[in-house]
């Protein structure tokens, strides 16, 4: 540790700045002000890390990323160094550095009596220093296996699992219906989360280490599963968990109402100059976002930008504490704590424990209001409209944003002997091997809708056990398997 005073010389966190609400609100540009950047904040920030004789941070990631390590090398300047710690466990830290909540933050041993760390900024900081140095360059295989691999899907745990295994030798195909690579980091964040450049310039490193792209292509339409698998040595399901969970009231067949993912799809691709007929828009309009998650944030950000008139976002729960409760929460487990992203703080109304009722409608059967009761829990848990409480709110848009119930299965059905999970998402065992033999998933699409740290930790595991199944052993770290994904769900 290079200063063994750190955490007392220095005891505030200090974070980069973001960019004033009415300018960002303007344009797409990631909110916080990446001109800003003050390397004596990094450097303090950096010291403060205790270098525990337990680090708890190795606990709350997923990946396992040498966060005392790093951190200590940012403290000592030694950058070059440190971007190899920070990607000897992590494909992708300008991913997880913007759009990770940071789980090893909330499981910093400085945490218990201190403001935590700032591992994220100073993880997004070193990826961002390697990049502005030109010292992140493709890692060609020193030799070929001969052995093939398509991976399905290009979000974070496709990505991580193709990278790793073209660099292991095999020849790695990645396919993504859609037009460009990166799956809901590309379509469903908006750029003032994480601007595209960051996943541009990762594919091509990738293709100069030997990735094979094909966008466009539905497996399952344009290429039958069973004759993908037929082609392949191996194939790895990395669909993502894409079935929105509906809101069945009187009212939902109404125009106006939407999924949230078509919503933030087209914005994303309007945002990338390309042209969308129909877009859904919320400008001028009174804007309804049913569900308080990281989506929701999305659309509100999104919303404001487009100029609503106004935008409410309803959660059916309570209101989530502000500070953590040692009792129920303890320190260090990741606490569900009252959240303020960017998008709060740029406009719109938040209600908890709002139960939505019914929605109404114009003579053209366009949304116009929706009725809603305050929650009422039971004493079983479970949770419904109050009597009595009734309100109604205006509702020009309403965007649905209640998370996903697992991967499209229409398609996947092709797969003899491929079965589900009762959660919905495709079965494995603690090796991400589905019962279609060489039939491999990972990520959202077998564990369930989480996070982007998790997507990655899967996606380098799943890498390992193919390789394993492909030459009989593997060099790959795995950090993590399905089974202990399973039990941490």
């Amino acid at each position: 540790m290079a200063d063994p005073r750190g955490f007392l010389k220095h005891r505030e966190r200090e974070l980069p700045k973001s960019r004033p609400v009415p300018v960002r609100l303007l344009d797409w540009k990631y909110v916080k002000d990446e001109l800003d950047k003050d390397p004596e904040a990094l450097t303090r920030q950096a010291s403060r890390c205790m270098d525990c004789g337990i680090p708890f941070c190795h606990q709350g990631c997923p990946l396992g990323n040498l966060i005392p390590e790093w951190n200590d090398l940012v403290w000592r300047g030694q950058w070059d160094d440190a971007i190899d710690r920070l990607h000897a466990t992590n494909n992708f830290p300008e991913f997880t550095g913007r759009i990770c909540p940071a789980p090893c933050e909330t499981s910093c041993v400085l945490g218990i009596n201190q403001p935590a760390v700032t591992i994220k900024n100073i993880e997004v900081s070193i990826i961002d220093e390697a990049f502005e140095r030109g010292t992140v360059k493709p890692l060609e295989p020193g030799r070929q296996t001969g052995r093939t691999v398509a991976v399905v899907g290009s979000g974070p745990s496709g990505l991580a699992a193709a990278q790793q295994l073209t660099r292991a030798g095999h020849t790695v195909a990645v396919f993504e219906k859609d037009d460009r690579i990166g799956g809901l980091m590309r379509y469903g964040v908006p750029d003032f989360k994480m601007e595209k450049i960051h996943i541009d310039r990762r594919v091509e490193q990738m293709e100069a280490e030997g990735t094979r792209f094909r966008t466009s292509v539905e497996i399952g339409k344009d290429i039958r599963w069973d004759d993908l698998r037929a082609r392949y040595d191996a194939v790895l399901i990395c669909t993502g968990s894409t079935v929105p969970r509906d809101l069945p009231i009187p009212g939902r067949r109404y125009r106006g109402i939407h999924f949230a993912m078509p919503y933030l799809t087209q914005s994303n691709k309007v945002a990338a100059g390309d042209t969308v007929e129909r877009q859904i828009t919320a400008k001028d309009k009174h804007v309804i976002i049913i569900g308080g998650g990281d989506t929701g944030s999305d659309c509100l950000g999104t919303a404001l930008r487009q100029g609503a008139k106004s935008v409410t976002t309803l959660a059916i729960g309570v209101q989530p504490p502000e500070q953590r409760d040692p009792k129920s929460q303890p320190w260090p487990t990741h606490p569900m704590l009252f959240d303020v992203s960017s998008s709060h703080e740029e406009g719109g109304e938040r209600k908890f424990l709002a139960s939505s009722v019914e929605f109404l409608a114009d003579e053209d059967e366009h949304v116009t209001t929706l009725r809603l009761s305050r929650t009422q829990i039971m004493p079983d848990g479970t949770r419904g409209p109050a009597p009595g409480t009734e309100e109604e709110i205006p509702a020009d848009l309403v965007l649905l944003s209640m998370g996903f119930t697992g991967p499209h299965r229409d398609t996947l059905g092709q797969l003899e002997h491929i079965g589900f999970t009762p959660r919905g998402t495709v079965a494995r065992n603690d090796q991400f091997a589905t019962a279609v033999d060489g039939v491999f998933v990972a990520g959202d699409a077998g564990r369930g809708q989480s996070l982007v740290v998790w997507a990655i930790a899967e996606g380098r595991a799943a890498a390992a056990a193919i390789d394993t199944y492909l030459t009989g052993n593997t060099e790959l770290p795995a950090p993590v398997t399905a089974r202990t994904l399973a039990l941490r769900a």
